[in-house]
């Protein structure tokens, strides 16, 4: 089944991680992307590792599917000559270089859509656009620290943590692909394209909704509460003989199952724990309470009789374990895929299917400039890209 973004040109001038995000969302939905790299050196993302599968980077490979590389020094003026023509005949330019890089080139937003009113320009950078840090550079882990983000993950008295993955990296990815979907809705309407912007702040601040609204109504500093949340509890990581396992016991009827399942009805006469409020304002107490009762068995004695009571658990389980999934096989989220260089190569689906269909994967991640003569020849021919 074609993607609905067919015929949709991309312009992917980014590095790392939330910029190749957000076009390889772009490309698993049907767009052609078109990866600008510097001659010789590319995405940084070629060259973090180990490890290496068969000589190339994991990171590369993991965001930049569904498209086409090509080698342009920007500093040449037939570098730049080559990148105008390529946005003539683009719908979209998606960019996260430091701030000013491209304006300084004279391919800002404002050049390059007068020259192609129709194109969505997209901004990507850490702190927005304007204040006292708009120019600066900004990587996930800095902007989960300088949002806050780092200050509510961890264990309460431990050192912060930051969430392991690219969780506002691929936030702002994810942001920029609606915002394009919703431009492109818009230009179908006025036949012109849009100035997009977005920031890892933001996207900060936006996974934060709980926190900072509990924060805006009391005054109160959330502080770190481990595996739980703010609002709920028991909602959180819990011990048991041999592992660990997460219970939801998200309202008070699951929580009355939840005593019953593991023989500690009194809980629920306890004043201390009586409606959700009481257990909130006591969930250190309370969860000395539960950890001594469920490290008296292994984890999948409690897991059994918790499903068996309709109380929502899970095993906290390792990548390999997930990799190995019957359930994750069972709706074809990592597929094996052909790929010229790779054996047994294995991706991860975008998580959408329509009528029962996953977006395609077309194009295993490009090797540095693979596609340079195939591009530039394309525009020789149809300057215009139609």
């Amino acid at each position: 089944m074609a993607g609905s973004l067919e015929g949709i040109r991309v312009i992917d001038v980014t590095m790392s991680v939330a910029g190749p995000f957000a076009t390889q969302i772009l490309g698993d939905l049907g767009a052609d992307v078109i990866k600008v790299e510097r001659p010789g050196v590319g995405d940084d993302t070629r060259r973090w590792g180990p490890p290496f599968w068969e000589g190339e980077g994991c990171h590369f490979m993991s965001l930049n599917r569904n498209k086409r590389s090509v080698e342009l020094d920007l500093k040449t003026e037939q570098g730049r000559a080559d990148f105008v023509r390529l946005t003539d005949s683009a719908d979209i330019l998606v960019q996260n270089l430091r701030p000013g890089s491209l304006t300084k080139l004279g391919l800002g937003h404002e050049e390059l859509r007068a020259r192609n009113p129709r194109l969505i320009y997209v901004d990507m950078s850490g702190y927005g656009s304007t204040g006292p840090l708009a120019g600066s550079p900004a990587y996930d882990p800095m902007m989960q620290a300088y949002s806050g983000l780092m200050s509510i993950t961890g264990e309460p008295g431990r050192p912060p943590v930051r969430i392991p993955i690219s969780a506002l990296d691929q936030g702002s990815g994810m942001w920029v692909a609606i915002g394009v979907l919703d431009a492109l809705r818009r230009r179908d309407v006025t036949g012109q394209g849009t100035h997009l912007e977005t920031s890892l702040l933001q996207t900060a601040l936006m996974w934060m909704p709980a926190q900072l609204t509990t924060y805006f109504a009391d005054g109160v500093i959330p502080e770190r509460l481990g595996s739980g949340t703010v609002g709920i509890y028991p909602y959180a990581a819990f011990p048991t003989a041999d592992s660990w396992i997460v219970i939801a016991a998200g309202n008070q009827n699951l929580w009355e199952r939840l005593c019953a399942a593991i023989e500690r009805t009194e809980l629920t006469r306890d004043e201390r724990f009586l409606l959700n409020p009481d257990r909130v304002a006591h969930r250190e107490e309370l969860y000395e309470e539960l950890a001594a009762t469920l490290r008296t068995q292994p984890a999948e004695v409690w897991v059994k009789r918790l499903e068996e009571s309709g109380v929502p658990t899970t095993p906290i389980r390792t990548v390999d374990q997930v990799a190995a999934d019957e359930q994750v096989d069972a709706i074809g989220a990592l597929p094996h895929i052909p790929h010229p260089r790779i054996p047994d190569f294995r991706a991860i689906n975008l998580p959408i299917q329509t009528d029962g269909e996953y977006p395609e994967i077309r194009r295993v991640a490009p090797l540095l400039g693979e596609h340079t003569d195939e591009v530039l020849r394309e525009l020789d021919q149809d300057p215009k890209g139609a």
